[in-house]
């Protein structure tokens, strides 16, 4: 009879799959030694639990089924906590799996013990212990089904060494899936009357499951209604952003345009997005007030039967965000031609302007890396970032095509960019992928580029130096002028690092080398199947987009009030 770890491993296979994200423990090798044999599911061995957590986050992104990390006990599982929360802020489908003592030995105060609920409690959709081998089955199924189903998230099961060892009969095979709930018909029918009476409407797209035929069919929906489309923070790959109909970023400085245009909508459909604090520019957007002036506010999602405790006043469309996008493609017109095309135009031409910036030649901008790497990146190209204000050039001026193009967390998790990296080079290996890290958020995981290496992961990584933690560092400046603590860094010799892992590497500190050194990244990292790092020498006066240090320093003077209300927001 087969092994528990054989069982769960067949069991993770009839799911399909393929990839687990590991740090080895020793109270899992039942597993590992399953996986030996095993070539339906590949063991991608990472450097720490936190970017194995992550990567499986990133994964469940991309596919839209649960990503899968196996970790240990307690310093494992507490090092993969940042993984499941992106999960669970995201509302990504993953399932952590965590080896634990023996079962003789809980509640004992067992080596590296720990208590699954409390430590995943807040964070986890459910956690769970298998109490036997024969349990697996079920308790898999179950997991799988539960991640993806209505609001995705994460899952975590713990797995106590000796019911991983221990043989059990493997009885059939369970398999669960979560269907696509679809919009009713009544549903439909609503969205058709209120753009019918509409003269300003906006869709905002977002939601974290998505898929290349959903942005299709959102494009469809979009051009028959001739309608703006915005993408909710960092789900600007929902719709192709050369699109006419696309109308920008509804995320971290959003443009003024965008935002007066979203709080004059009088008709907002939301799919998929959950309009959180930085869509909704600090829940100032679709309020109650809103609502009394006559704007209506619909929102699709997945979870809608669950209410809205943000918008009670919205209404509620429950189907999932794909199946959405598809029915919404074959809605029909109004009786009347749509009179809001000049809207729309106005919108689009708005989020063209906000995609120039003032050219500087004396020094290496990223506003201009991110533009370079817009117009050479082809179609399939997938970039990830994790978290500070590098990111924000990267959201303003890069121009995301159709799903899957982007990789970002809206928790605003630093060290997001290279996991991410790598998982989208696993699972679309013929694509470029391109991970942005600041110089902080770089060093937050950086080592698993020996991961990317060793499992021929080409990821090109551009590290944005400016020897600061620059989010945290402008709001210093604005507060507490000339009072800098804890935000500078002492950095590595990045070029050095990278070519420690057998990666090639180049600094780029002038200006006309940009395009030259991400060519020849790309070209390494197609050609040799290892990680190209370029690193950006950049000036720490070029703090934001549209804001220099020099220029914010000295206005604590305004008061607290003027900064929170400032564009910018604050991301860790």
């Amino acid at each position: 009879m087969p092994t528990g770890g054989e069982i769960l491993v067949d069991c993770l296979a009839a799911h399909g799959v393929r990839r687990i994200f590991t740090v080895a423990g020793e109270s899992f090798l039942a597993a590992l030694d399953a996986l030996h044999d095993d070539r339906r599911i590949r063991p991608i061995a990472c450097r720490n639990e936190s970017g194995a957590a992550m990567m499986a986050e990133a994964t469940g992104k991309l596919t839209g089924a649960a990503g899968v990390a196996l970790v240990t006990r307690g310093p494992g599982s507490a090092n993969a906590v940042s993984g499941v929360y992106i999960a669970r802020q995201d509302a990504t489908p993953m399932l952590l799996l965590v080896g634990l003592p023996p079962r003789e030995f809980a509640d004992r105060d067992a080596f590296q013990a720990v208590d699954l609920a409390k430590m995943f409690g807040g964070l986890a959709k459910s956690t769970s212990t298998a109490g036997s081998a024969a349990e697996l089955p079920a308790l898999i199924a179950k997991a799988m089904q539960l991640a993806s189903s209505d609001l995705p998230g994460p899952v975590v099961v713990g797995l106590p060494e000796d019911v991983l060892d221990e043989t059990a009969d493997k009885g059939a095979g369970l398999v669960s899936s979560a269907p696509l709930t679809e919009p009713s018909t009544e549903s439909l029918t609503s969205i058709r009357k209120a753009l019918a009476d509409a003269e300003r409407p906006l869709v905002i797209a977002g939601g974290s499951v998505w898929s290349a035929t959903a942005s299709a069919d959102l494009a469809r929906f979009a051009e028959r209604f001739d309608l703006p489309v915005a993408a909710s923070f960092r789900r600007q790959d929902r719709l192709d952003n050369r699109h006419r109909c696309y109308a920008g970023h509804a995320g971290l400085g959003m443009d003024s345009s965008l935002l007066a245009g979203m709080k004059i909508a009088d008709v907002v459909i939301a799919i998929g997005a959950r309009l959180g604090e930085v869509t909704s520019a600090g829940f100032s957007l679709f309020t109650r007030e809103a609502a009394d002036r006559g704007q209506t506010l619909i929102r699709i999602a997945a979870d809608a039967d669950q209410g809205d405790p943000n918008y009670p006043h919205a209404t509620l469309i429950d189907a999932h965000p794909i199946a959405a996008a598809a029915a919404l493609a074959d809605l029909q017109l109004p009786d009347k031609t749509p009179p809001w095309g000049h809207w729309r135009r106005d919108l689009r031409a708005a989020y063209e302007a906000t995609l120039r910036y003032a050219r500087t030649p004396r020094r290496v901008r990223l506003d201009a890396v991110v533009e370079a790497l817009s117009d050479m990146l082809p179609e399939g190209a997938i970039v990830t970032n994790g978290a500070g204000n590098y990111a924000a050039f990267l959201n303003r001026y890069f121009s995301y095509r159709a799903f899957p193009s982007q990789l970002a967390p809206t928790s605003g998790s630093m060290g997001y960019g290279l996991p991410a990296a790598i998982a989208a080079k696993l699972e679309f290996p013929e694509q470029p992928v391109v991970a942005f890290a600041g110089d902080g958020c770089f060093q937050m995981t950086g080592q698993e580029l020996a991961t990317a290496a060793q499992f021929g992961a080409g990821v090109v990584v551009i590290v944005a130096n400016n020897g600061s933690l620059g989010t945290i560092r402008m709001h210093q400046e604005r507060r507490y002028p000339g009072r800098v603590t804890a935000t500078s860094l002492l950095n590595p010799d990045f070029v050095a690092l990278a070519q420690s892992y057998g990666c090639s590497a180049a600094r780029v500190s002038e200006p006309d080398e940009v395009r030259d050194a991400l060519r020849r990244a790309l070209d390494a990292a197609a050609s040799t199947r290892r990680p190209a790092v370029v690193e950006l020498a950049l000036d720490l006066d070029d703090i934001a987009p549209g804001a220099t240090l020099s220029n914010l320093q000295g206005q604590a003077s305004e008061g607290l009030e003027a900064i929170r209300a400032s564009p910018i927001v604050n991301e860790n």
